[in-house]
């Protein structure tokens, strides 16, 4: 996949993805290849967390959701999470004027109970500080697993069945779609993963039944507008037929 475009073609700018997801990828492999704590690489990391959405917004993608913080992720050493979360309380802070300068909704998913008091008092004030905008909609995925998602979406619909609220006959697609953390917006057409890794990684399991993949060898860091917009370039082509001929 070519990584040299900086402006999208007129083919792309008029295929463009509804929804993108990506699966931000390679953050501790950039740090230790330059010899520098992983934390480091988070840090650069948002850099490209920035210009994404910048760009994703500029070209009129409509949703754009981040993989930020899996639910696995829990299990790394106590100082890198400490930092992380540290460090997402001064993203969030640092870019929420910049973010309602550029019309972006916020939205987060996830187990955010999970997420350390400070942590959950900073995204409700983003999210309230940004709620009445009507561009770009960024879902950041945070304490999130799909497999969790899915799990208590089953046990809310079972309490709807048990209270008579819901016929277990009547349970379908919608209805469990209706169920799931992103309710509120539609399935993802293109799922980007970056640095090389062929495998979902217990993200949106149910929600990419039929978006398009593509997986870039870049790592996160290292991922800005051009190779964003060789990804565009790569969905564009390709011929999105839903199980059809």
């Amino acid at each position: 996949m070519s990584t040299a475009a900086t402006s999208l073609s007129a083919e792309a700018a008029a295929n463009l993805p509804r929804h993108v997801a990506v699966i931000m990828d390679g953050n501790g492999r950039w740090a230790k290849a330059r010899h520098l704590p992983r934390v480091e690489g988070h840090r650069r990391g948002a850099d490209s967390v920035r210009e994404i959405i910048r760009t994703a917004g500029d070209v009129g993608i409509k949703y754009l959701t981040l993989y930020a913080f899996s639910a696995e992720n829990w299990n790394r050493p106590k100082d890198e999470v400490d930092a992380l979360m540290k460090y997402l309380v001064h993203y969030l802070k640092s870019e929420t004027k910049d973010l309602n300068k550029n019309n972006v909704r916020l939205e987060v998913i996830g187990q955010i109970h999970r997420l350390p008091d400070n942590v959950q008092e900073q995204i409700a004030k983003s999210v309230a500080a940004l709620a009445k905008n009507n561009g770009l909609t960024l879902i950041l995925a945070l304490s999130y697993g799909s497999r969790i998602e899915i799990v208590e979406a089953v046990r809310a619909i079972a309490e709807k069945v048990k209270s008579g609220k819901l016929e277990s006959a009547d349970i379908n697609e919608k209805i469990i779609s209706e169920n799931l953390w992103t309710r509120n917006v539609p399935d993802p057409d293109l799922l980007i993963r970056t640095s090389g890794e062929m495998r979902v990684s217990n993200f949106l399991l149910w929600q990419i039944s039929y978006a398009e993949l593509v997986i870039t060898p870049t790592l996160w860091p290292d991922f800005r507008k051009a190779q964003f917009f060789a990804a565009l370039e790569e969905y564009a082509k390709r011929n999105r037929r839903f199980g059809g001929i």
